[in-house]
């Protein structure tokens, strides 16, 4: 499972590069689809840490 999550967080980060060099540039619109995407790459990464975590916990139980 943290596998899978992982995986999804790298493709929403890759999914940004090109919005984030057009936000770079000026490009307003694009600067606010990489704010929307970096709150799902946020929701991501903390998914990613609660199923590590739980993880752990599973195999130390």
């Amino acid at each position: 499972m943290p596998l899978e999550m992982y995986d999804r967080l790298v493709k929403l980060v890759e999914s940004a590069a090109e919005d984030v060099k057009k936000a770079a540039g000026g490009n307003k619109a694009a600067g606010t689809r990489v704010r929307k995407i970096m709150q799902e790459v946020k929701q991501a990464a903390q998914e990613l840490r609660m199923g590590v975590l739980d993880t752990r916990e599973k195999e130390g139980a």
